[in-house]
This record gives C-alpha cells, sequence and structure tokens, in this order.
C-alpha cells in the first residue's frame, strides 16, 4: 500500500460519512440518463435540464421511442448535446430489446450501452447499488495525482489502482473524493486552509516551501 493511503482513506471516511451525489434522480433509469448526460457537463447544469427531460420521456420506454431533434432541444444547454442524444436513445432502444425494459445492473452489461463506458457504468452501480466500485471523474483523477496514490496516466488506470489500493467503501471514497474535489482540492485555487490532508499532501508542502 502506498504511503499514507490507510490514514488517507481513514480521514476520507470520516469527513464524508454521509457523501452522495449531487445529481437528482428516483431511480434506476433516471440515475443512467443522469450520469450519462453527466460526462464532461456540471451536475448542476445536468440537474437544470433533467426536470423537463424526464417529464416528456418518464421512461426507458417513451425515451426509445423519443424523436432525435426533439430530445436535442430538451438537452441542448448540455455539453456534447448532440452524441448525447443519439447515445440516449440508443440505449434506450437496447434496454428495450435486450433488457425487457429495465436498467441492467451489471458491468458487464451496462458498458455495452451506447454512451456507457467504464466509469458511468461504475457510477451507476455505486449510486444504485452502493457497489464496491471505484469510478473515477476529473476530480477523483486531480485529488490522486496530488496525493501521489495514483500515477496513471489515464481516469479507467487510476480506478484499477485506487481500487487495488483501498479494496473496500469504494462507493463511498468515490462519493467523498468527488465533493473534496469539487469544493475543496479544487483544479484553481484549491481551499487548503479548509483541507483535512495537507500534513500528507506534497503538493501542499511544495508550494507552502516555496512561499517562504
Amino acid at each position: 500500500m502506498k504511503k499514507d493511503a490507510k490514514e488517507i482513506k481513514k480521514r476520507f471516511l470520516e469527513n464524508y460519512k454521509n457523501a452522495k451525489s449531487e445529481l437528482i434522480f428516483h431511480n434506476d433509469y433516471e440515475l443512467l440518463v443522469c450520469v450519462m448526460l453527466s460526462a464532461q457537463c456540471l451536475d448542476s447544469r445536468v440537474n437544470l435540464i433533467t426536470p423537463s427531460l424526464f417529464s416528456n420521456y418518464p421512461d426507458i420506454k417513451s425515451l426509445s421511442n423519443a424523436k432525435l431533434i426533439s430530445l436535442k432541444e430538451l438537452i441542448k444547454s448540455c455539453n456534447f448535446y448532440q452524441n448525447k442524444a443519439e447515445n440516449l436513445i440508443k440505449m434506450a432502444k437496447s434496454v428495450m430489446e435486450f433488457h425487457s425494459g429495465i436498467i441492467p445492473m451489471k458491468f458487464e452489461e451496462l458498458i455495452k450501452l451506447a454512451g456507457v463506458g467504464e466509469k458511468t457504468a461504475n457510477v451507476v452501480l455505486c449510486e444504485s447499488l452502493g457497489a464496491n466500485v471505484m469510478a473515477v471523474d476529473t476530480h477523483i483523477f486531480r485529488v490522486s495525482k496530488r496525493l501521489k496514490i495514483s500515477n496513471a496516466n489515464t481516469p479507467n488506470d487510476c480506478a484499477k489502482e485506487l481500487t487495488k489500493l483501498f479494496k473496500t467503501d469504494l462507493d463511498k471514497l468515490h462519493k467523498g473524493m468527488v465533493l473534496f474535489g469539487r469544493y475543496i482540492c479544487k483544479a484553481r485555487k484549491p481551499e487548503c486552509n479548509n483541507c483535512f490532508l495537507t500534513d500528507l499532501c506534497d503538493e501542499y508542502k511544495k508550494q507552502k516551501k516555496s512561499k517562504n
């Protein structure tokens, strides 16, 4: 286990006991759609889009019958909305055809759906089932680099490293690390004064030394 990993894990679990996704959803269908939309898009933006989206397409069957032009109009304020609209309809058609209209809750089946990669599948499993899987987004990728708990060059490889490193409570760590990266260990101007890991962070020590 890498240096300080046990302590880092312990502090995340202590500081984010009740962490949960900021996406607003009520069932597995809405969860999957939200996570697909959230790729390279703020959760807050997704939450502005989904009320009208789910009003028009309240279930997987209605989404599978959606007209592409209408769906694009509903999600056009989302990054990469054209590709996402196409993938949402393809995903819904596959769920109707191969899974009797029920969102599959197995990793191997989720990643076969259009627009669903490893990260999206693992986020869905984390949020729906509390599965012991690690999904790495831009926030966790950045935090892992700064804390030197991953040397991976891609988020998917980083997820594999963190899974091997932490082993348990991966869903809780995922949720906590996302919020930590979003609000404390930010890409620009990280709020080190509010951080509970400064004594374990070489990046912080380096910056502090350069200021002295």
